[in-house]
């Protein structure tokens, strides 16, 4: 699970900021609050391996809080906040990327892949920002 940039991904974008009064503080607008707390929410809703059990991010942290509450009286008398891992890891590599821009129409079409794909991965491909290829075409491309 990795955190989206929210403002590569278009969840706030630059005119949903403003400024108020003479306090030169920024201010959001209603629909970029909810666009951004429904992100959010989206991201402590996926799971996560806990003690041998998939459990959601917001019951993992709930528990630690409560481990930390434990040790903090002396009920208990260690502490692990490394476990679980966080894993932020991109499905983008730069061979995919090299991949995609590389691949040629005809190409595409020997391995099933449609015209439109082909658009989208390699609009996808030529910005920075991080992108998604779903598993049936990453297979297709290796």
């Amino acid at each position: 699970m990795a955190v989206v940039d929210t403002f590569e991904s278009g969840i706030v974008d630059l005119p949903d900021f403003y400024f108020t009064g003479d306090d030169y503080r920024y201010r959001f607008e209603p629909e970029a609050k909810q666009r951004f707390l429904d992100l959010l929410r989206r991201q402590f809703n996926s799971g996560v391996r806990y003690k041998g059990r998939a459990l959601k991010w917001d019951t993992v942290i709930e528990r630690k809080a409560t481990e930390l509450g434990r040790y903090l009286t002396g009920r208990s008398g260690k502490l692990n906040f490394s476990e679980p891992a966080l894993t932020l890891g991109r499905t983008d590599s730069q061979e995919l990327r090299e991949r995609v821009l590389s691949l040629s129409q005809s190409e595409a079409r020997r391995l099933g892949i449609g015209k439109s794909t082909v658009y989208y991965m390699r609009r996808n491909a030529t910005s920075e920002r991080p992108f998604r290829v779903h598993r049936k075409i990453r297979e297709r491309l290796k």
